[in-house]
């Protein structure tokens, strides 16, 4: 994130470059920073993204539920996470704007957007975010680097987005790192998925206002089946968006009449192409 407090020199910013942090697609990025860099952090995190097939580093809890709500998405293609800016270009913007740099020991520091997005949207293909906590924008020093890191992406014709907890609701983020994990499954033989959406689906529909989590115990108790079971199937249809539901409705409260099934013969289809 902008206006992390560690001091680095410009000879560990060249050993840096020459990491090639900052630099690279997918899983060969590399990001500017990690929580080894800064351990004094506390609430850090390494998460696998399955967009990338690689581990994110997240600097805060705040950036998690960000990165979280990223993953989720499906228009989101690649997420670059604490991507430097160029230094040069941030003293230049400083100096014109008389803002002071981000300088430690006499040493220009590089600051850093939390992520750099890139979509399929036509309209938006690529965006930058930072994520703060909204009693930090109460700090006159946080406003101008800010300003200097929204200068910097406009520049560059990147919109550019602040974002405080309070536009990361509690319930999506609980929802989605209960999903995430179901993420990464590989994907199993595809008549097995559709037998289960179909075997689901039938259950749901002839029990349309009882929950989902109370339909998974019923099923497990009916078939004898280890506890936990029909809702761990359940995960990864939902994780893998074979049934869709309003990512804002607690998952312990879903009910079954919210949930929508794909399309069988869509995703049969999809499925073949696929893997011809």
């Amino acid at each position: 994130m902008a206006g992390k407090s560690k001091a680095f020199s410009d000879a560990k910013f060249a050993k840096m470059i020459k990491e090639r942090r900052g630099s690279g697609k997918y899983s060969e990025y590399k990001p500017w920073l990690t929580v080894r860099d800064l351990p004094s952090l506390g609430r850090v995190h390494r998460v696998f993204g399955h967009k990338s097939k690689r581990t994110h580093h997240l600097l805060s809890d705040l950036e998690l539920s960000v990165f979280l709500l990223l993953e989720w998405h499906s228009e989101v293609t690649q997420i670059c996470e604490q991507f430097p800016l160029e230094r040069d270009d941030t003293c230049k913007l400083a100096l014109e704007a008389g803002i002071k740099h981000p300088n430690l020991a006499g040493v220009d520091q590089y600051m850093s957007s939390d992520f750099l997005v890139d979509t399929s949207d036509e309209q938006t293909p690529r965006f930058a975010l930072q994520a703060k906590y909204k009693d930090a924008l109460q700090d006159a020093r946080t406003i101008e680097k800010l300003e200097l890191e929204r200068r910097y992406w406009q520049a560059k014709g990147v919109p550019w987005y602040l974002i405080t907890e309070r536009e990361v609701p509690a319930v999506v983020t609980k929802n989605i790192k209960w999903l995430h994990p179901a993420m990464r499954a590989e994907e199993g033989c595809i008549e097995l998925t559709l037998e289960q959406m179909e075997f689901y689906g039938h259950h749901f529909k002839n029990n349309p206002n009882k929950t989902v989590t109370s339909i998974c115990k019923d099923l497990d108790m009916a078939y004898e089946l280890p506890p936990g079971q029909s809702l761990q199937e359940i995960r990864q249809l939902l994780a893998k968006r074979y049934f869709t539901f309003d990512i804002f409705v607690p998952i312990t409260k879903l009910r079954a009449k919210e949930l929508e099934a794909g399309d069988l013969g869509f995703i049969r289809e999809v499925y073949l192409v696929s893997n011809q």
